[in-house]
């Protein structure tokens, strides 16, 4: 059975002449059993019809935001996807994808993506080894972007060398080895523990931080796309994943947070915390809003110690799980890490600092470095948050092996 069976692709296809390819494309991904759905820019319609697409795909083919007055969701398209490949992919939506620009459909949707984005580029000789094309590449790759080499060969403008668009039994080999090489989790239960927690001060105010959720869930994402089945423990934020492997659990204040823990963590293969977990609660709730009083002009708080989850599932880590931390620090970063990872059980901890332009809390990308009990840390350099998600869990799965 192939690994695309019972997949979800979206097809991109841009305005090039080796639009012809992305129907032999198609007809190749729905004999291996996926489920596709083609969205095309308006120049690739120049190219190859919507409506051989739309017939061999089995499924409507969108090119607008708007079509015949219906709202084509470009956020729910790309939570859809398993995989979106864009074939071809031309140097004008190369550039675009790079700078994050969203003036069509098919960019929208890739911008919104949470699952693995690949392009299969078709240019001429020049366009494809101009120092902007070469810039744009670089960019998508550091982003995350997965690329199928160009081929080399006789090109539409009769110049010879590289800048074909790879072939469609490439294309469906390429995604096959990808889908294949990534299910190394498959059969894995793994704890997440993600966002924020809030510690109530009265019924209207609480103490909190500026975690997003957005590595927590980046990580659960790729985490369930590799076969692992996710207990995706959440704070209270915006962001949702929507996989139904991912069994999401939303708590609220650190106690709900030690409580749940403690009840999965037992059941599972490993624990990732990347919860930023309140280190204090008010020691009283109020039960009533707290009001100015008199003339006073500062008011006080006494706190007490929330517990501490990380060590206590470290101490109760059995020797057949792992557990990986984060450190998040602003000053002697991996002296800091080191302790906590020793003080924790952790097996490795995620550090990142706030002095790292583009890390830290609530961006879209992030710098890290894993530390382990021994050797060096290994350092990644910026990159966003779906692509740091895989660096960590690829030392993950090589630790479940």
């Amino acid at each position: 059975m192939s690994a695309l069976q019972g997949k979800r692709i979206i097809l991109g296809v841009t305005g090039s002449i080796a639009a012809y390819k992305s129907a032999f494309l198609t007809r190749l991904l729905v004999k291996a059993g996926a489920e596709v759905r083609v969205i095309m820019t308006h120049a690739a319609t120049q190219f190859v019809s919507a409506l051989t697409l739309g017939t061999l795909s089995k499924n409507p083919v969108h090119t607008d935001i708007m079509d015949e007055g219906q709202w084509n969701n470009h956020v729910e398209m790309g939570l859809w996807a398993d995989r979106i490949m864009v074939a071809p992919a031309t140097a004008n939506t190369l550039a675009s994808m790079a700078n994050g620009i969203c003036d069509d459909l098919l960019l929208a949707v890739i911008l919104s993506a949470r699952c693995p984005v690949m392009v299969a580029p078709a240019m001429d000789l020049d366009m494809w080894t101009h120092p902007a094309t070469r810039r744009n590449m670089e960019t998508l790759q550091a982003d995350g972007i997965r690329l199928i080499p160009v081929g080399d060969g006789e090109l539409a403008s009769g110049l010879v060398g590289p800048g074909r668009m790879a072939e469609p039994e490439e294309i469906i080999a390429f995604l096959e080895q990808d889908l294949a090489t990534t299910q190394d989790l498959l059969g894995k239960t793994i704890l997440v523990t993600a966002g924020p927690t809030q510690e109530a001060l009265d019924p209207v105010r609480y103490l909190t931080n500026h975690s997003s959720g957005k590595m927590g869930v980046a990580l659960a994402e790729e985490l369930v796309r590799r076969g692992a089945l996710v207990h995706l423990l959440l704070g209270p934020v915006d962001i949702l994943p929507t996989h139904p492997n991912i069994q999401v659990v939303p708590i609220t204040t650190a106690r709900d947070l030690l409580a749940a823990s403690e009840r999965i963590f037992p059941g599972c293969d490993a624990g990732i915390l990347a919860a930023a977990v309140a280190d204090y609660r008010p020691a009283t709730e109020a039960k009533e809003k707290i009001k100015k009083t008199g003339n006073n002009d500062t008011l006080s708080l006494d706190l007490v110690r929330n517990p501490d989850i990380a060590a206590t599932l470290g101490a109760t880590k059995r020797p057949d799980q792992v557990l990986v931390g984060f450190a998040l620090e602003t000053t002697n970063e991996l002296e800091y890490a080191r302790k906590k990872l020793v003080a924790k059980n952790f097996d490795f901890i995620v550090l990142n600092s706030l002095r790292d332009p583009g890390a830290g809390f609530a961006g879209d990308t992030n710098k890290i470095s894993l530390v382990f009990p021994k050797g060096e840390p290994q350092s990644f350099d910026l990159k966003s948050k779906t692509a740091v998600a895989t660096d960590i869990v690829n030392a993950l799965a090589s630790l479940l092996k």
